[in-house]
């Protein structure tokens, strides 16, 4: 649990292996968090070995998104290894190309189901621990993706739109409980598992996103916009008449 000086202490990310999850975890710990516990499939290590450097004891788990009927005894180990979870970060994932998924119908199915179902038996697992231990915070990561799917994405997109609505129910549902879940909302974000698809306007850094979760976390944000200017310019293009939204992505 927080310390005596209310400061996270312990840190569970869900796809150990994300650089966007690592850097939030960082800047948590660089903070004072002490306890990280790792979770991705097969387990996952501290590549550059920054987080051991800082001070933090690192925990390792295995983590399949795709097996939803694991996901309860894997927020249960991580409770064993450092008691409760003060911060959980939900920030696994796969991007994939539109065109494949469009090739491949099974592939897209088995994307999606990574990109919002893995996310709904997850964030349930945590939200019954968070609601049973009376604190935390759940930081999942959505997309402007889903904010208005477009076109020439529109299989990650739909999962990352079903993500966003699923978290902000979720939230309601911990409303009163003392837990509370953060949405996060970027922008492009150039990573590996983004290398592939070309720079859009407003980019942020995986090192942006980590800063804005840590001042959403302390001013009980429950959505941060990275960069905030995506806030109002989606608020904008949801209310852009169809057949012009169509003409701006083709």
């Amino acid at each position: 649990m927080r310390d005596s000086t209310g400061r996270v202490r312990t840190v569970l990310l869900l796809g150990g292996r994300s650089e966007i999850g690592l850097a939030v975890v960082e800047r948590l710990v660089r903070d004072g968090a002490r306890e990280v516990v790792l979770a991705a499939r097969g387990g996952a290590a501290d590549p550059p070995g920054t987080l051991a450097a800082l001070g933090a004891t690192l925990h390792s788990v295995d983590f399949d998104a795709a097996l939803p009927d694991t996901h309860t005894a894997t927020v249960a180990e991580a409770v064993s290894l450092v008691g409760d979870l003060d911060v959980v970060v939900d920030a696994f994932g796969v991007l994939g190309e539109q065109s494949e998924y469009e090739a491949d119908p099974a592939a897209a199915a088995r994307a999606a189901a990574v990109n919002y179902t893995g996310h709904v038996s997850a964030g349930l697992a945590v939200a019954a621990r968070l609601r049973e231990q009376g604190h935390g915070a759940l930081v999942v990561l959505s997309s402007v993706a889903g904010v208005r799917v477009r076109r020439f994405n529109f299989v990650y997109g739909s999962a990352k739109a079903g993500l966003d609505g699923f978290a902000q129910g979720l939230a309601d549902s911990l409303h009163g409980s003392g837990a509370r879940v953060l949405v996060v909302r970027p922008g492009y974000v150039p990573t590996r598992m983004s290398a592939h698809v070309a720079p859009a306007p407003f980019p942020a850094t995986p090192g942006q996103v980590a800063e804005a979760v840590r001042s959403g976390l302390r001013s009980g944000a429950t959505t941060v916009w990275v960069p905030r200017v995506l806030g109002p310019l989606f608020t904008g293009m949801r209310l852009l008449p169809r057949p012009l939204w169509r003409r701006l992505n083709r």
